[in-house]
């Protein structure tokens, strides 16, 4: 008798159904998506369902990520048990490209315009990762710009859980992808990262148009 489609996905259902909802809750998805108004939604304040009122218990940057992690984590593991190491970091690193280049995509088509100056002004803002990045501007210029990352919290959280491969291939890959999807004359040079072991990821972009 064969196995159940739910037990055995097929690969295009693994990428376009299961793994993408995991990965929202990885990447900390579900806040981006949180702040995202569907067309047409009424901006006049309206009574929040229980669902959605703010939960009364404060939480640590490490505990909402190691709580928004732990579920893809044990899913993931699962799938490296049932399709073998090398195959599920495999799909994973597919479906961060894929999911990262219409990232980038989205983001260019928001922007003023498409240089690399635009492309990296998101890391000058710490706000945007305050308490999830501890990191320095190494070199801002209109064909470089270099970014070393000392502390990463999706890094600690991943390789606490002895995750490390699978972290890497989730969070860290689509960065490549991230940075092509909204300019493929912007490149990403990287060979150290957190996720590995190193001290430090040491991000470089390179305009080549």
């Amino acid at each position: 008798m064969e196995k159940s489609n739910l037990l055995m996905p097929s690969r295009r259902d693994f990428i376009t159904k299961i793994m993408p909802a995991c990965s929202l809750m990885c990447t900390g998805g579900m806040g981006v998506l949180a702040g995202i108004r569907s067309e047409g939604e009424a901006s006049i304040p309206q009574e929040k369902h229980m669902f959605d009122k703010e939960y009364p218990k404060k939480m640590t940057h490490r505990e909402y990520q190691t709580a928004t992690s732990w579920l893809f984590i044990l899913f993931a593991k699962r799938v490296e048990k049932e399709f073998g190491k090398a195959k599920a970091i495999g799909l994973l690193k597919e479906f961060a490209t894929e999911m990262n280049l219409e990232r980038g995509q989205r983001q260019a088509k928001k922007s003023k315009d498409l240089s690399l100056k635009s492309y990296t002004r998101m890391f000058a803002e710490p706000k945007n990762w305050e308490g999830l990045l501890n990191m320095e501007i190494v070199e801002d210029t209109e064909t470089a710009f270099e970014l070393k990352v000392s502390e990463c919290l999706p890094a600690a959280v991943f390789r606490d859980a002895d995750a490390a491969e699978i972290g890497y291939a989730s969070v860290c890959w689509g960065d490549y992808a991230w940075a092509q999807g909204f300019n493929p004359k912007i490149k990403l040079v990287r060979d150290k990262t957190l996720m590995e072991g190193d001290k430090y990821c040491n991000h470089r972009y390179i305009w080549t148009g």
